[in-house]
Protein backbone atom coordinates (compact mmCIF):
# COMPACT_ATOMS: atom_id res chain seq x y z
CA UNK A 1 0.00 0.00 0.00
CA UNK A 2 3.15 2.43 -0.43
CA UNK A 3 1.57 3.64 -3.68
CA UNK A 4 -1.35 5.27 -1.29
CA UNK A 5 1.00 7.74 0.19
CA UNK A 6 1.45 9.42 -2.77
CA UNK A 7 -1.55 12.35 -3.72
CA UNK A 8 -1.22 11.22 -7.65
CA UNK A 9 -2.50 7.88 -6.62
CA UNK A 10 -4.99 8.53 -4.29
CA UNK A 11 -6.48 10.77 -6.93
CA UNK A 12 -6.11 8.19 -9.31
CA UNK A 13 -7.59 5.44 -7.66
CA UNK A 14 -10.69 7.92 -6.28
CA UNK A 15 -11.41 8.90 -9.93
CA UNK A 16 -11.22 5.54 -10.88
CA UNK A 17 -13.32 4.10 -8.64
CA UNK A 18 -16.21 6.61 -9.17
CA UNK A 19 -16.14 6.41 -13.45
CA UNK A 20 -15.93 2.61 -13.01
CA UNK A 21 -19.54 2.53 -11.42
CA UNK A 22 -21.15 5.38 -13.54
CA UNK A 23 -19.48 4.05 -16.52
CA UNK A 24 -20.22 0.64 -15.75
CA UNK A 25 -24.20 1.47 -15.62
CA UNK A 26 -23.86 3.31 -19.08
CA UNK A 27 -22.39 0.14 -20.49
CA UNK A 28 -25.24 -2.24 -19.57
CA UNK A 29 -27.75 0.76 -21.23
CA UNK A 30 -25.23 1.10 -24.15
CA UNK A 31 -25.26 -2.96 -24.65
CA UNK A 32 -29.25 -2.69 -24.09
CA UNK A 33 -29.78 -0.02 -27.15
CA UNK A 34 -27.13 -1.97 -29.62
CA UNK A 35 -25.03 1.20 -29.29
CA UNK A 36 -21.50 -0.29 -27.82
CA UNK A 37 -19.59 1.72 -29.97
CA UNK A 38 -21.09 5.05 -29.39
CA UNK A 39 -18.43 5.19 -26.46
CA UNK A 40 -15.22 4.77 -28.86
CA UNK A 41 -17.12 7.40 -30.82
CA UNK A 42 -17.59 10.04 -28.68
CA UNK A 43 -13.61 9.22 -27.12
CA UNK A 44 -12.63 10.24 -30.48
CA UNK A 45 -14.57 13.18 -30.73
CA UNK A 46 -13.14 13.89 -27.53
CA UNK A 47 -9.62 13.98 -28.87
CA UNK A 48 -10.69 16.52 -31.36
CA UNK A 49 -11.51 18.70 -28.59
CA UNK A 50 -8.38 18.40 -26.57
CA UNK A 51 -6.50 19.02 -30.14
CA UNK A 52 -8.84 22.02 -30.41
CA UNK A 53 -8.13 23.37 -26.93
CA UNK A 54 -4.31 22.75 -26.67
CA UNK A 55 -3.82 24.83 -30.40
CA UNK A 56 -6.10 27.15 -29.55
CA UNK A 57 -4.43 27.48 -26.06
CA UNK A 58 -8.02 26.62 -23.76
CA UNK A 59 -7.87 23.96 -21.18
CA UNK A 60 -7.91 20.49 -23.11
CA UNK A 61 -9.61 19.01 -20.42
CA UNK A 62 -12.53 21.28 -20.67
CA UNK A 63 -12.22 21.37 -24.58
CA UNK A 64 -12.79 17.62 -24.68
CA UNK A 65 -15.53 17.77 -22.45
CA UNK A 66 -17.37 20.51 -24.29
CA UNK A 67 -16.26 18.15 -27.60
CA UNK A 68 -17.90 15.19 -26.66
CA UNK A 69 -21.31 16.71 -25.25
CA UNK A 70 -21.41 18.38 -28.72
CA UNK A 71 -20.68 15.43 -30.77
CA UNK A 72 -22.94 13.70 -28.73
CA UNK A 73 -25.87 15.54 -29.38
CA UNK A 74 -24.66 15.43 -33.28
CA UNK A 75 -24.56 11.83 -33.33
CA UNK A 76 -28.58 11.50 -32.00
CA UNK A 77 -29.89 14.17 -35.03
CA UNK A 78 -28.06 12.15 -37.17
CA UNK A 79 -29.73 8.86 -35.55
CA UNK A 80 -32.54 10.83 -36.78
CA UNK A 81 -31.82 11.05 -40.01
CA UNK A 82 -30.98 7.71 -40.57
CA UNK A 83 -33.28 5.89 -38.33
CA UNK A 84 -33.31 2.15 -40.42
CA UNK A 85 -29.22 2.69 -40.12
CA UNK A 86 -28.61 3.81 -36.56
CA UNK A 87 -24.72 3.12 -36.87
CA UNK A 88 -24.54 5.33 -39.58
CA UNK A 89 -24.60 8.21 -37.44
CA UNK A 90 -21.91 6.26 -35.10
CA UNK A 91 -19.47 6.23 -38.12
CA UNK A 92 -19.91 9.79 -39.83
CA UNK A 93 -18.74 11.73 -36.69
CA UNK A 94 -16.54 9.17 -35.47
CA UNK A 95 -14.97 10.00 -39.15
CA UNK A 96 -15.24 13.49 -38.62
CA UNK A 97 -13.71 13.23 -34.36
CA UNK A 98 -10.68 10.98 -35.89
CA UNK A 99 -10.33 13.36 -38.73
CA UNK A 100 -10.24 16.75 -37.18
CA UNK A 101 -7.98 15.44 -34.17
CA UNK A 102 -4.59 14.08 -36.37
CA UNK A 103 -5.57 17.58 -38.33
CA UNK A 104 -5.21 19.38 -35.47
CA UNK A 105 -2.24 17.57 -33.85
CA UNK A 106 -0.43 18.46 -36.98
CA UNK A 107 -0.52 21.97 -37.21
CA UNK A 108 0.71 22.08 -33.58
CA UNK A 109 3.96 20.02 -33.21
CA UNK A 110 4.90 20.98 -30.06
CA UNK A 111 1.77 19.04 -28.65
CA UNK A 112 2.36 15.31 -29.90
CA UNK A 113 4.49 14.15 -26.84
CA UNK A 114 2.15 15.43 -24.04
CA UNK A 115 -1.16 13.32 -25.93
CA UNK A 116 0.75 10.22 -25.56
CA UNK A 117 -1.25 10.91 -22.06
CA UNK A 118 -4.31 11.52 -23.56
CA UNK A 119 -4.29 8.66 -25.82
CA UNK A 120 -3.41 5.80 -23.50
CA UNK A 121 -3.98 7.52 -20.01
CA UNK A 122 -2.08 8.29 -17.30
CA UNK A 123 -2.17 8.35 -13.14
CA UNK A 124 -0.59 11.52 -13.08
CA UNK A 125 -2.82 13.38 -15.62
CA UNK A 126 -5.59 13.80 -12.43
CA UNK A 127 -5.19 16.94 -11.23
CA UNK A 128 -7.85 18.56 -8.61
CA UNK A 129 -9.28 20.08 -12.22
CA UNK A 130 -9.82 16.61 -13.32
CA UNK A 131 -11.20 14.90 -10.22
CA UNK A 132 -13.60 17.48 -9.87
CA UNK A 133 -14.64 17.50 -13.23
CA UNK A 134 -15.01 13.62 -12.77
CA UNK A 135 -17.23 14.32 -9.68
CA UNK A 136 -19.46 16.59 -11.47
CA UNK A 137 -20.04 13.89 -14.45
CA UNK A 138 -20.48 11.10 -12.04
CA UNK A 139 -22.74 12.69 -10.19
CA UNK A 140 -24.84 13.88 -12.85
CA UNK A 141 -24.44 10.08 -14.62
CA UNK A 142 -25.83 8.59 -11.52
CA UNK A 143 -29.26 11.13 -11.15
CA UNK A 144 -30.22 10.39 -14.69
CA UNK A 145 -30.28 6.93 -14.14
CA UNK A 146 -32.01 6.85 -11.13
CA UNK A 147 -34.13 8.59 -11.94
CA UNK A 148 -34.78 7.89 -15.39
CA UNK A 149 -34.16 4.27 -14.75
CA UNK A 150 -37.86 3.02 -15.96
CA UNK A 151 -38.30 5.09 -19.20
CA UNK A 152 -34.78 3.94 -20.59
CA UNK A 153 -35.33 0.29 -19.67
CA UNK A 154 -38.35 0.55 -21.68
CA UNK A 155 -36.82 2.44 -24.27
CA UNK A 156 -33.74 -0.16 -24.46
CA UNK A 157 -35.71 -2.45 -25.76
CA UNK A 158 -38.98 -0.69 -27.86
CA UNK A 159 -38.46 3.19 -28.17
CA UNK A 160 -42.04 3.20 -30.12
CA UNK A 161 -43.98 1.05 -27.67
CA UNK A 162 -42.32 3.33 -24.72
CA UNK A 163 -43.77 6.40 -27.32
CA UNK A 164 -46.91 4.98 -27.19
CA UNK A 165 -47.04 5.17 -23.51
CA UNK A 166 -46.02 8.93 -23.22
CA UNK A 167 -42.70 8.76 -22.81
CA UNK A 168 -40.94 11.59 -24.38
CA UNK A 169 -38.52 9.25 -25.94
CA UNK A 170 -36.70 12.30 -27.82
CA UNK A 171 -35.68 14.05 -25.07
CA UNK A 172 -34.60 11.00 -22.86
CA UNK A 173 -32.78 10.37 -26.16
CA UNK A 174 -30.88 13.71 -26.52
CA UNK A 175 -30.16 13.35 -22.52
CA UNK A 176 -28.90 10.37 -22.98
CA UNK A 177 -26.26 11.22 -25.49
CA UNK A 178 -25.10 13.98 -23.63
CA UNK A 179 -24.66 11.95 -20.53
CA UNK A 180 -22.93 9.18 -22.18
CA UNK A 181 -20.45 12.16 -23.76
CA UNK A 182 -19.89 13.65 -20.46
CA UNK A 183 -18.88 10.25 -18.60
CA UNK A 184 -16.33 9.01 -21.77
CA UNK A 185 -14.90 13.15 -21.81
CA UNK A 186 -13.98 12.71 -17.94
CA UNK A 187 -13.02 8.51 -18.13
CA UNK A 188 -10.53 9.82 -20.85
CA UNK A 189 -7.28 10.81 -18.36
CA UNK A 190 -7.55 7.51 -16.49
CA UNK A 191 -7.91 4.82 -19.36
CA UNK A 192 -6.99 7.31 -22.49
CA UNK A 193 -9.32 8.11 -25.37
CA UNK A 194 -7.92 4.61 -27.48
CA UNK A 195 -9.26 2.61 -24.07
CA UNK A 196 -11.99 4.56 -22.78
CA UNK A 197 -14.57 1.74 -24.44
CA UNK A 198 -12.81 -0.73 -22.62
CA UNK A 199 -14.13 0.73 -19.21
CA UNK A 200 -17.46 0.82 -20.37
CA UNK A 201 -17.70 -2.00 -22.88
CA UNK A 202 -15.76 -5.10 -21.18
CA UNK A 203 -17.79 -4.91 -17.44
CA UNK A 204 -21.42 -4.66 -19.06
CA UNK A 205 -20.85 -7.65 -21.38
CA UNK A 206 -19.69 -9.83 -18.93
CA UNK A 207 -22.87 -8.40 -16.57
CA UNK A 208 -25.19 -9.23 -19.66
CA UNK A 209 -23.52 -12.76 -20.02
CA UNK A 210 -24.08 -13.60 -16.40
CA UNK A 211 -26.66 -11.89 -15.06
CA UNK A 212 -30.50 -12.80 -15.23
CA UNK A 213 -32.16 -9.62 -14.09
CA UNK A 214 -31.50 -6.40 -15.26
CA UNK A 215 -30.77 -5.23 -11.38
CA UNK A 216 -28.07 -7.70 -11.13
CA UNK A 217 -26.54 -7.15 -14.19
CA UNK A 218 -25.96 -3.65 -12.97
CA UNK A 219 -24.61 -4.82 -9.73
CA UNK A 220 -21.77 -7.12 -11.82
CA UNK A 221 -21.20 -4.55 -13.88
CA UNK A 222 -19.96 -2.18 -11.10
CA UNK A 223 -18.00 -4.83 -9.30
CA UNK A 224 -16.31 -6.02 -12.55
CA UNK A 225 -15.40 -2.24 -13.36
CA UNK A 226 -14.43 -1.36 -9.92
CA UNK A 227 -12.38 -4.56 -9.64
CA UNK A 228 -10.45 -4.06 -13.25
CA UNK A 229 -9.66 -0.76 -12.78
CA UNK A 230 -8.15 -1.09 -8.94
CA UNK A 231 -6.35 -3.86 -10.26
CA UNK A 232 -5.18 -2.02 -13.47
CA UNK A 233 -3.65 1.02 -11.28
CA UNK A 234 -2.22 -1.03 -8.88
CA UNK A 235 -0.13 -3.34 -11.79
CA UNK A 236 0.42 -0.24 -13.64
CA UNK A 237 2.30 1.42 -10.64
CA UNK A 238 4.27 -1.68 -9.63
CA UNK A 239 5.19 -2.34 -13.45
CA UNK A 240 5.54 1.06 -15.12
CA UNK A 241 3.20 0.64 -17.75
CA UNK A 242 0.68 2.95 -18.74
CA UNK A 243 -2.79 2.43 -17.47
CA UNK A 244 -5.19 2.29 -19.88
CA UNK A 245 -3.83 -0.35 -21.62
CA UNK A 246 -3.44 -2.41 -17.97
CA UNK A 247 -6.83 -1.43 -16.86
CA UNK A 248 -7.88 -2.74 -20.40
CA UNK A 249 -6.04 -6.57 -20.34
CA UNK A 250 -7.55 -7.18 -16.22
CA UNK A 251 -10.87 -6.32 -17.75
CA UNK A 252 -10.56 -8.51 -20.79
CA UNK A 253 -9.21 -10.89 -18.37
CA UNK A 254 -12.16 -10.79 -16.47
CA UNK A 255 -14.88 -11.15 -19.13
CA UNK A 256 -12.54 -14.62 -20.34
CA UNK A 257 -12.26 -15.32 -16.91
CA UNK A 258 -16.71 -15.11 -16.05
CA UNK A 259 -16.90 -16.54 -19.76
CA UNK A 260 -15.10 -19.90 -19.29
CA UNK A 261 -16.97 -20.27 -15.52
CA UNK A 262 -20.32 -19.81 -17.20
CA UNK A 263 -19.34 -22.51 -19.64
CA UNK A 264 -18.15 -24.80 -16.74
CA UNK A 265 -21.12 -24.32 -14.88
CA UNK A 266 -23.72 -24.79 -17.68
CA UNK A 267 -21.83 -28.09 -18.55
CA UNK A 268 -21.94 -29.04 -15.13
CA UNK A 269 -25.85 -28.73 -14.62
CA UNK A 270 -26.39 -30.93 -18.12
CA UNK A 271 -24.29 -33.79 -16.56
CA UNK A 272 -26.30 -33.46 -13.07
CA UNK A 273 -29.55 -33.07 -15.07
CA UNK A 274 -28.17 -36.20 -16.73
CA UNK A 275 -27.48 -37.90 -13.53
CA UNK A 276 -30.96 -36.81 -12.17
CA UNK A 277 -32.63 -39.15 -15.13
CA UNK A 278 -30.67 -41.72 -15.01
CA UNK A 279 -32.06 -42.06 -10.97
CA UNK A 280 -35.78 -41.42 -12.26
CA UNK A 281 -35.07 -44.24 -14.91
CA UNK A 282 -33.74 -47.03 -12.13
CA UNK A 283 -36.34 -45.97 -9.75
CA UNK A 284 -38.78 -46.33 -12.23
CA UNK A 285 -37.58 -50.12 -13.42
CA UNK A 286 -36.72 -50.97 -10.13
CA UNK A 287 -39.15 -51.96 -6.94
CA UNK A 288 -39.38 -48.44 -6.17
CA UNK A 289 -41.49 -47.65 -9.59
CA UNK A 290 -44.43 -48.84 -8.02
CA UNK A 291 -44.42 -45.68 -5.98
CA UNK A 292 -44.68 -42.34 -7.18
CA UNK A 293 -41.05 -40.44 -7.22
CA UNK A 294 -42.52 -37.16 -7.71
CA UNK A 295 -46.19 -36.59 -5.69
CA UNK A 296 -49.17 -36.12 -7.38
CA UNK A 297 -51.91 -33.96 -5.90
CA UNK A 298 -54.75 -36.27 -5.30
CA UNK A 299 -58.17 -33.75 -4.23
CA UNK A 300 -55.91 -30.63 -2.98
CA UNK A 301 -53.53 -32.57 -1.14
CA UNK A 302 -50.28 -34.56 -2.26
CA UNK A 303 -50.54 -38.55 -1.94
CA UNK A 304 -49.34 -40.06 1.28
CA UNK A 305 -48.11 -43.04 -0.30
CA UNK A 306 -45.62 -41.11 -2.33
CA UNK A 307 -42.12 -40.88 -1.66
CA UNK A 308 -40.71 -37.33 -1.55
CA UNK A 309 -36.95 -37.24 -2.96
CA UNK A 310 -36.85 -33.81 -1.66
CA UNK A 311 -37.70 -33.44 1.44
CA UNK A 312 -41.14 -33.28 3.23
CA UNK A 313 -44.94 -31.78 2.39
CA UNK A 314 -43.12 -28.29 2.34
CA UNK A 315 -42.46 -29.41 -1.47
CA UNK A 316 -45.92 -28.76 -2.49
CA UNK A 317 -44.65 -25.98 -4.32
CA UNK A 318 -41.88 -27.76 -6.14
CA UNK A 319 -44.66 -30.44 -7.93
Amino acid sequence: MEMLHYDFMQRAFCAGGIIALVASVLGVHLMLRRQALMADMLSHVSLAGVAAGAYLGWNPSYAGFSAAVAGAIAVEYIRRSYRAYSEMSIAIIMIGGLSSAVVLMGLNKGMNKSFSSYLFGSVVAVNETELMLMLGAAAVGASFFILLRRPLYQMAFDEETAQASGIPVRLISMLFSMVTGMIVAAAMPIVGVLLVSALIVLPAALAVRLARSFAAALMIAMLVGVAGVFSGLTASYELGTPPGGTIALFLLALLSLGIVLKKVSVIAGKLGNRQNRTIINNHQTGQLAKQDVFPRIKSGRLDASATHTNGGTENESYV
